[in-house]
């Protein structure tokens, strides 16, 4: 029997609906497909850019809306952009320019490709920008970093794993993307079900009906998610859909 409360299923990812080598396992495909065929929206909600979600949303047979990169992108269906919010390209210099001072690994989506330190563009001229990424294993350096980042204003941080910072527009995340979502579909998002594990899934986690942390998640958002279940490796999602939207 479906719960009614619930219409959308959320999926983050990295971490999350993919494995650490990088696939969907057998029984998620299945029961993600039972709740398909139960009538349920699943829409992949990801700091990956489009071009790197699609496959993924093919696989799964999907024809619903998608949240891509970190919200900074919404897709009305897997091939219809619905809304797209830019970085300004002089914040992107600037944030370029930090990484170079504190000798952090950097990288950035614009429309088209992925930039990082090894492969730069030589002119930023008619490049438009989605978003920009710090990685670094060194806490102080992240921290001066997002204390930079804060000051320069304007900016949506977050991150996708412990080591890294996620930077998009002001006021664009997971959370404003299903929500858009949301309007798309005539629903709530006290009918949504978000699931995820890191700090970009945080805010559509607590604004969602069901906020669930993997297993593997950051401790934060373990803590401010309603349910916890198993890791990306151990099904997590299964469980999700099995025991708390057809359950």
């Amino acid at each position: 029997m479906t719960n009614p409360r619930y219409k959308l299923l959320a999926l983050d990812m990295d971490g999350t609906l993919l494995t650490d080598d990088n696939e969907i396992s057998e029984q998620t495909v299945n029961w993600i497909n039972e709740a398909i065929r139960a009538g349920i929206h699943v829409c992949l909600s990801t700091g990956r850019a489009a071009r790197s979600a699609l496959p993924f949303a093919q696989q799964l047979g999907l024809e619903t809306p998608m949240v891509t990169v970190n919200g900074s992108e919404i897709w009305k269906s897997p091939h219809e952009l619905w809304r797209r919010s830019l970085l300004d390209p002089q914040a992107v210099v600037s944030m370029r320019q930090l990484a170079l001072e504190h000798r952090a690994w950097y990288w950035a989506y614009s429309l088209d490709e992925l930039f990082n330190s090894d492969r730069w563009p030589e002119s930023m001229e008619g490049l438009e920008w989605l978003k920009f990424g710090y990685d670094t294993p060194n806490d102080e350096v992240r921290h001066e970093i997002i204390l930079k980042l804060q000051d320069m204003g304007g900016l949506e941080i977050s991150n996708s794993s412990p080591t890294n910072l996620e930077i998009n527009p002001k006021g664009v995340s997971k959370a404003t993307g299903i929500g858009e979502v949301c309007q798309l579909l005539g629903i709530t998002m006290k009918e949504v079900v978000a699931v995820g594990d890191s700090l970009n899934d945080l805010a559509v986690i607590q604004a969602a009906g069901l906020g669930v942390a993997m297993g593997n998640a950051q401790e934060l958002v373990k803590e401010n998610a309603d349910l916890i279940v198993a890791s990306n490796n151990e099904d997590g999602i299964v469980e999700v859909i099995r025991d708390h939207i057809l359950g």
